[in-house]
């Protein structure tokens, strides 16, 4: 069974904070920045990886209290110095002071030289105490860096009791999943952790993980398109093929006969599978109007035999309010299909931000949008 985090930061003395060198070996860091209750992947050692790619220089740094903390780099142009960013860190692993492993990552790397950093691990909004620690220590508010700053998550059984679940998921919902199985929807796994059998209700890959995702990455297009978004879609491929590799991404593809209807990516990481995307055919909706329902019954399937207490079915909220989406707004009808299984809605602290030298900060803004613009960068 894996134990559910706990976010609250600590009350004791701040942990103290000591960079690691990568090329002498990085041991256990997947297992307790990912895989350990809390985790998130992108602490992982393949983010660090995909995004040095991108021009940033991955720092790891381990706290005295057993914590590992990720930080991204990015130099500025012409200029000493930079601006880092902990993705999705410091941790909440069970019992640890977040705020205390922030401000010591935080003074480590402004002795290093860098001159803003940003931080949005996990927390709830709920936690005044992390919020007036961050606050004192100079951070503020900004607006986020991932899509949302809230989330859905459906709490799941210790004891894997699927009739449990199934009785909290609304009745219409329950009969497109039923629909979508007597339809002969299968859902296809791809899954590096997979040892065997692909489990009840699921089917054997018989085509590589690339393929797959190549054409979930033109459902997502298509989604958003409908829905005003564009992403990269060279660097997302890039990076699910990577976390795919590393264990961390399950790929779940809705299909009839040979005919691809959806999909869904998955995090697996700390105590629960994290949606990561979801996208299907607008064209199909009318025959197969199940198949992404039967998509998130089978993950929470499989969240459930893993052991896992959270599926989190990912963040609705609008951009700039940072709320739940009303009626007649775009994300309202995905807001209501996740709410449709039971989910809640969890308010996040939000993403803070430490200006230490503002200055070089503003300058480093400047040669960064010249290079860009120039098309050095």
């Amino acid at each position: 069974m894996i134990a559910p985090a706990v976010g609250g930061p600590g009350t004791g003395a701040r942990p103290i904070a000591r960079s690691l060198d990568p090329t002498a070996g990085l041991g256990d860091w997947d297992s307790v920045a990912v895989d350990a209750p809390g985790g998130h992947v992108f602490q992982s050692r393949a983010w660090a990886t995909h995004r040095a790619r991108r021009g940033w220089r991955p720092r790891y740094w381990a706290l005295d209290d057993g914590g590992r903390v990720l930080a991204l780099v990015r130099p500025w142009v012409g200029l000493p110095g930079g601006g880092a960013y902990l993705p999705r860190g410091p941790v909440p692993s069970p019992a640890a002071d977040v705020a205390g492993r922030l401000l010591a990552v935080a003074d480590g790397l402004a002795s290093e030289g860098v001159d803003v950093l940003t931080a949005d691990p996990e927390i709830p909004a709920s936690d005044e105490a992390y919020r007036d620690r961050l606050t004192s220590a100079g951070f503020h508010p900004i607006e986020e860096l991932q899509p949302s700053r809230h989330r859905l998550a459906l709490a799941l059984p210790g004891d894997g009791d699927e009739a449990q679940v199934w009785s909290g998921i609304g009745r219409s919902t329950r009969q497109r999943i039923r629909g979508a199985e007597r339809a002969g929807l299968r859902i296809v796994r791809h899954d590096r952790r997979l040892l065997d059998a692909p489990g009840d209700g699921f089917v054997a890959a018989t085509e590589g993980v690339d393929v797959t995702l190549g054409r979930f990455a033109a459902m997502l297009e298509a989604t958003g398109d409908r829905r005003g978004f564009r992403f990269d879609r060279a660097g997302f491929l890039a990076w699910w093929a990577a976390a795919h590799a590393a264990g961390h991404l399950i790929v779940l593809e809705a299909r009839h006969n040979d005919e691809p209807l959806a999909g869904l990516l998955l995090y697996r990481h700390g105590e629960r599978l994290s949606t990561a995307h979801s996208a299907d055919r607008a064209d199909t909706r009318r025959e197969h109007p199940g198949a992404l329902h039967l998509l998130r019954w089978r993950a929470v399937q499989l969240a459930l035999r893993e052991g896992r207490t959270e599926l989190d079915l990912g963040g609705v909220d609008v951009p700039g309010a940072r709320r739940p989406p009303v009626e007649g707004e775009p994300m309202w009808g995905l807001y209501q299909h996740k709410l449709s299984f039971g989910a809640r809605w969890i308010e996040q602290a939000g993403a803070q931000e430490r200006i230490v030298r503002g200055w070089r900060y503003g300058l480093g803004r400047v040669t960064g949008r010249l290079a860009a613009t120039a098309g050095r960068r």
